[in-house]
């Protein structure tokens, strides 16, 4: 990262602290409304896949398409809110449209519907993140921004959308129906939306120095060139595709091959959220004490651990437990790759669009591909090739990682002469 990067990134944020915190909670609320939203179809699959008669091929399908759209619109959100700098306005209007879409989901009566229900909920939620990310980095201090970052992107979101929305939604369904848990999850956002409104403020870009006509001109192919960013876009594709697998196959794995009850199956997908609720702020504030580097490093080794219990380990549910709790683990480090390193490593001006970029490129090469392909492999092989998938994906992830260059703050200044 050149010296004006460096300088822009630890400038001073004027934010009182109150304001910060606020900010970060706001935020990482709604961004685990976002995720309730998107994981109810997967941990409600045990109930809508026998009803509509859906093969593994097309519970794929279904996770890959929101995973396309979503991509689209990190993409073109994280630019667009780069270019007009409303990234309040933009945000409560993705936070009312994927509040609607859920609604949507819970009408839908066949394959098509939906997955016409999911490719809307994909355009709506792609672009949350990215500007989410966008306003940490310019409202809060450099010092805590790993820590804010990650707490934004995974607190809430595995707080409701993976802890909470398991247990929840799979009581709700199993004594309301399915169709009655996607309107339930549909009603949070649009009070998200009225606190976004009422205590965010649009804050205006920092003050910046004239750039060379060359980096106004900037492109995804120039961050490209950035060799974390490359990094950190290979990473998302493989950690996101090991995501999305297990979101799509566990809970089926779970209920079909391992017979445990629904509710089981809620509650063991629920430690997951635990998990990945106390590593938004252990791993990633964490990264901000030893370096992004040996973190991002770890995790993905230690992520192999969870596909491999789910299939081999054969005693209590608590102990599976416990193998699913420190497996999930490697979920604390998506803020730092997805967020925390892009954004240390470009002008900040480009915020967004680089964060897009990472978003964008995990979800459609990974988001998109793997459920397709392991819905496929489960169709022809078994269940158990999704979890095998997810064993490679967190391998060859663990060995990417040892690429990056460190961009913590405090390991910089420790460098320093």
């Amino acid at each position: 990262m050149n010296a004006t990067a460096v300088a822009q990134t630890d400038r001073a944020v004027t934010q009182t602290t109150g304001y910060q915190m606020m900010l970060v909670a706001l935020l990482s609320l709604n961004f685990g409304i976002v995720f309730f939203d998107r994981n109810a179809l997967n941990f409600l699959m045990p109930f809508v896949q026998p009803d509509l008669k859906l093969s593994n091929t097309e519970v794929g399908l279904l996770a890959g398409a929101l995973s396309l759209t979503w991509a689209l619109a990190a993409f073109g959100m994280g630019k667009l809110s780069d270019s007009l700098g409303k990234r309040k306005l933009l945000l409560i209007a993705a936070t009312v449209c994927f509040s609607v879409c859920s609604f949507l989901t819970g009408i839908a009566s066949s394959f098509l519907m939906l997955l016409g229900a999911r490719l809307l909920m994909g355009v709506a939620e792609g672009g949350v993140m990215p500007i989410s990310h966008a306003m940490v980095a310019e409202g809060v201090s450099p010092e805590r921004r790993g820590l804010a970052q990650g707490i934004a992107q995974n607190f809430g979101s595995n707080l409701l959308g993976s802890f909470v929305a398991p247990v929840l939604l799979v009581a709700f369904a199993t004594s309301f129906g399915w169709r009655s848990a996607f309107y339930l999850a549909g009603i949070p956002g649009l009070l998200s939306a009225c606190l976004l409104w009422w205590l965010i403020r649009e804050q205006a870009p920092p003050p910046r120095p004239v750039l060379a006509a060359s980096d106004e001109r900037y492109t995804m192919v120039d961050a490209l060139k950035e060799r974390n960013i490359l990094i950190c876009v290979v990473l998302g594709i493989l950690l996101v595709a090991y995501l999305v697998t297990c979101w799509a196959f566990m809970p089926l794995y779970l209920t079909n091959v391992r017979k445990l009850s629904p509710d089981a199956m809620g509650w063991l997908m629920g430690t997951l959220g635990i998990s990945a609720t106390i590593g938004s702020f252990a791993i990633s504030g964490l990264s901000d004490r030893i370096g992004r580097r040996p973190v991002m490093i770890a995790m993905p080794f230690i992520g192999m651990i969870l596909p491999l219990g789910a299939m081999y380990f054969g005693g209590s549910l608590w102990i599976l437990a416990a193998i699913f709790f420190v497996g999930w683990g490697v979920n604390g480090i998506f803020p730092l790759f997805m967020a925390t390193v892009p954004s240390e490593s470009v002008d900040p001006r480009h915020a967004a669009t680089v964060l897009g970029l990472c978003m964008g490129a995990s979800e459609v090469l990974g988001g998109v591909l793997a459920p397709f392909i392991a819905g496929f492999a489960a169709d022809n092989v078994g269940l158990a090739a999704p979890l095998w998938i997810m064993v490679g994906l967190a391998l060859v992830a663990g060995i990417v990682a040892m690429g990056l260059r460190e961009t913590a703050p405090s390991r910089r200044r420790a460098a320093l002469p």
